[in-house]
């Protein structure tokens, strides 16, 4: 497909489905028909899908070691520069989750490159409507997103600075990339960006000459975003230009195309009204989701654990009969939490992100054959892209924003149960302890 059969403005792949439908949410925010692909849509796909102004792809490269990422975003990048997108980026967790191990996020921007070959790769991370700050080139992150939680920078923040898979131990983003690749970054930082359109331009100029294949940007403040944007929609006149980073991306162009006239952004959404009633599916380690499950069983819900071993060892009939209670209460019309146990209970079993994923998929998946379910939340960034597989589902679409970064969506998935059904997926760092009380009243924002 060439660049005149469409008009599509951007075409991204997440490293992991809930960061995708964070990015999902602002470009249909700002006006951008967008649907959420599984895997990278083919020509004949798209056109099931008529009138996009972008798309997305929710990848699982988040959790992939360096040679594997090399194999599924080398030809990923082809498919989408192949689109005719202007603008194809490669989304990251707005926490920069990645290692030199796992989820390498210089491993994606040396694939980009190689693809791409743009004079340099813009890099914005901050996402300040998110709780995401940069500053001189340091990360600092918000306690949980869509929440009022405490700013700290990256290394030290409580739930970041201990992750499980890659904990974070550097906020100087530039560092953290020097360990993932050796292309060298540059910044346009806070003075520049708070100074002008000419200031960013002049610095990104300066930048490029002085030979950095990477510059980041710093940004504190939503209305910054602006002047970012428009400084990469310029650069992409040149051709399709690559860049990397949060959905700071989606929100800074989103704001240039608002400010330009391109796109007309959705101020009034339909009340999606309440789950009646509401399934949980919890992958999610964090300590925030915890908080937020025992928020919610307090407020009535039901809680189901599944033993992580028995997922482990593949033992159908622990699972099916897990399946079973939870149908039975949810056919009562109960709201129900289906987890593991947390971070203690999954380190134990020593279970891989694919195998619970799958596993919580499938639940998910039954339930939904077996009852009058309308709403299924997906909680986990590490095993949702592979809940949403077994799920059966090759795209959502935003029809409601519900918490900041994790939208409410409606699935396509032809031949399954989940088909039509509304889904939300959330990260572990997302939302306020009321989240799954939200998500069952379906409260906008």
């Amino acid at each position: 497909m060439s660049s005149g059969d469409n008009n599509i403005l951007l075409a991204f792949y997440g490293d992991d489905f809930t960061g995708s439908t964070d990015a999902l949410e602002f470009l249909s925010r700002a006006g951008a028909k967008t649907a959420l692909f599984i895997e990278p849509p083919a020509a004949e796909q798209l056109k099931k899908y008529p009138g996009l102004n972008a798309f997305g792809v929710a990848g699982k490269t988040r959790a992939m070691p360096p040679a594997d990422m090399e194999l599924t975003l080398l030809p990923a990048f082809e498919k989408l520069k192949e689109t005719g997108a202007r603008h194809v980026h490669y989304k990251v967790c707005s926490t920069f989750d990645s290692s030199p191990t796992i989820g390498s996020i210089g491993k994606a921007i040396d694939c980009g490159s190689a693809v791409f070959k743009n004079r340099a790769v813009p890099l914005l991370v901050a996402a300040p409507v998110l709780g995401r700050y940069c500053m001189f080139g340091n990360l600092f992150a918000r306690m949980g997103i869509g929440s009022n939680g405490k700013i700290y920078r990256l290394d030290r923040h409580p739930s970041m600075s201990r992750h499980p898979v890659t904990p974070a131990d550097e906020s100087d983003l530039r560092l953290h990339l020097s360990k993932q690749t050796s292309k060298r970054t540059g910044l346009v930082d806070i003075i520049q960006v708070s100074a002008s359109i000419d200031a960013i331009r002049n610095e990104w100029e300066q930048q490029v000459l002085q030979g950095f294949d990477v510059v980041l940007f710093d940004a504190l403040y939503q209305e910054q975003l602006l002047r970012i944007g428009e400084l990469m929609d310029e650069q992409a006149n040149a051709g399709a230009l690559f860049s990397v980073g949060s959905s700071g991306v989606e929100m800074a162009l989103g704001q240039y195309w608002n400010a330009a006239n391109i796109l007309q952004p959705v101020t009034s959404w339909d009340h999606p009204g309440k789950a009646e009633p509401l399934l949980v599916i919890v992958g999610s380690c964090s300590p925030i989701t915890a908080a937020q499950i025992k928020y919610a069983k307090a407020k009535g819900f039901e809680d189901l654990l599944i033993d992580a071993a028995a997922i482990c060892n593949n033992d159908d009939q622990s699972i099916h009969a897990s399946v079973g209670k939870a149908v039975d209460s949810l056919n009562k019309g109960k709201h129900v939490i289906v987890h593991t146990g947390g971070a203690a209970q999954q380190q134990t079993a020593n279970l891989p992100a694919a195998q619970l994923g799958t596993a919580l998929g499938n639940i998910a998946r039954d339930a939904a054959a077996r009852s009058t379910l309308q709403r299924i939340v997906i909680a986990g960034g590490d095993t949702s892209s592979y809940a949403a597989r077994a799920m059966g589902i090759e795209a959502v679409e935003m029809i409601a924003p519900l918490v900041p970064g994790a939208p409410l969506c409606r699935a396509t998935a032809p031949g399954s149960p989940v088909n039509a059904l509304e889904v939300n997926f959330k990260g572990g760092q997302v939302g306020g302890e009321d989240y799954f009380e939200v998500l069952m009243k379906g409260s906008l924002i």
